[in-house]
């Protein structure tokens, strides 16, 4: 399958580490110019420096903390600054927030921001130049539908769920897209932190998920890889879970 995107422009936040990181690898192996947002901007780098000698276009690193004010326009103001008009866009960055009942507001307000507002922000930033060149792909990553806790994280990846599908009905006629991956339990530092031994990582498995094992960054990664391609054109307003079978919902 041709994914026609070569020459593409895209954003990609949390690209350090993770699916942030493999969906930037996966868009420059295909020929995607890449603009890879992240604090820790020397693992970008590094990156960049791997996909080049392996034959891929060029990443440019962009060192961002979205969790500050002015973050997400700033992002897109240097990443069209650089690389012309923006064309994909994956909304990686983000994290778990467990919080207790009692949480503080702060907690609550922490949690929200940047895995909500913040990425709703860089979204709304994007999207009128994506209009003006009648072409877009926006890709978020989000969270559980089944939660067995109170997470602060949770809550903001439902709220991107819904603001995602009405989002998606404005911008269809401008030829843009935009879906959600449901991430299952995916190797990275999150995860490893969460089952820091080959035996817990194991032991959940076996018990929660029909495929026994921990997806690799790489598997979810190919996902976003054909929503953000031309054969994807008539996906959008979805939420796809990517986890081994795990989710238990129909629908």
């Amino acid at each position: 399958m041709q994914l026609n995107i070569e020459g593409r422009a895209a954003v990609v936040t949390g690209a350090s580490q993770g699916i942030g990181r493999a969906c930037a690898r996966l868009l420059a192996m295909e020929g995607v110019r890449v603009a890879a947002a992240a604090r820790r901007v020397e693992l970008v780098a590094g990156l960049a420096a791997e996909v080049k000698a392996a034959g891929g276009a060029e990443i440019t690193p962009i060192a961002c903390d979205l969790y500050q004010e002015g973050a997400p326009e700033a992002l897109a103001a240097e990443a069209t600054r650089l690389l012309g008009p923006i064309h994909i866009l994956m909304n990686a960055a983000g994290g778990s927030r467990p919080i207790p009942f009692d949480a503080p507001k702060a907690d609550w307000q922490e949690g929200m921001t940047l895995n909500f507002w913040r990425l709703r922000e860089l979204t709304h930033a994007l999207v009128p130049g994506m209009r003006a060149e009648k072409w877009g792909r926006i890709v978020n990553f989000t969270g559980t539908s089944e939660p067995k806790i109170i997470n602060a994280a949770f809550a903001a990846k439902a709220a991107v769920h819904v603001w995602a599908k009405g989002l998606s009905r404005d911008i269809a006629a401008d030829g843009i897209t935009i879906n959600s991956l449901q991430p299952g339990r995916i190797h990275s530092e999150q995860m490893t932190k969460r089952y820091p031994t080959a035996e817990a990582e194991r032991e959940f498995a076996e018990a929660e998920i029909p495929m026994k094992r921990f997806g690799e960054a790489e598997e979810i990664a190919a996902v976003a890889l054909f929503l953000a391609s031309e054969p994807g054109a008539y996906v959008t307003g979805t939420v796809i879970p990517v986890d081994g079978g795990m989710s238990r919902f129909a629908f």
